[in-house]
């Protein structure tokens, strides 16, 4: 805990758990969330399929399911100034809810601008294993298609397996575990 919110710290980067305060503020508008954060939001945000529709249903989640909803949705990749402050907001992040049966699902998406320097590799190492440090986690999942070929070395990277076919057409399903990874 920091300043008043969840934030892991990765070499690079500070991963801020959505709040409600957070989310109300992106939905708002750049400046806005630029102030929460105390970072720079560039003008493509939000990335990929992190979308408006995305951030509403994480603000219902938040809604309904209160405090204990923080850490199991969004998270803002956030860099870092040589001096330790915050820097600009690069990727989105997070899971679709808190655990269930043993699972939460991942996804990410990084601005196009800053895509390639690893930063989805740094977040998804993260956040996997601040999922699997809980005893209700014992496997994160993640999908994605074979054709998104960023998204998969990600995953393989962070110790994911392909599992087979996703629950959409044309996805793939990859697993991460406490044993695949350990």
């Amino acid at each position: 805990m920091s300043d008043g919110h969840f934030i892991l710290r990765t070499p690079r980067l500070d991963l801020v758990a959505a709040t409600l305060s957070h989310v109300d503020a992106e939905l708002l508008s750049h400046a806005a969330l630029a102030l929460v954060l105390g970072a720079s939001v560039p003008a493509d945000w939000p990335p990929g399929e992190y979308d408006r529709s995305a951030q509403e249903f994480f603000r219902r989640e938040l809604v309904s399911g209160g405090a204990s909803r923080v850490g199991w949705l969004t998270w803002y990749a956030i860099t870092r100034h040589a001096d330790g402050g915050r820097a600009a907001l690069v990727a989105g992040a997070g899971f679709f809810g808190p655990p269930a049966e043993g699972s939460v699902e991942i996804g990410y998406s990084v601005v196009p601008a800053e895509r390639g320097r690893g930063y989805a590799t740094e977040i998804v190492t993260a956040l996997v294993s601040h999922a699997l440090a809980h005893d209700a986690v014992d496997e994160v999942l993640a999908h994605t298609s074979d054709d998104n070929v960023g998204s998969t070395r990600v995953l393989l990277r962070c110790g994911f397996r392909k599992v087979g076919p996703g629950s959409e057409p044309g996805s793939v399903e990859y697993r991460a575990t406490r044993l695949s990874r350990a």
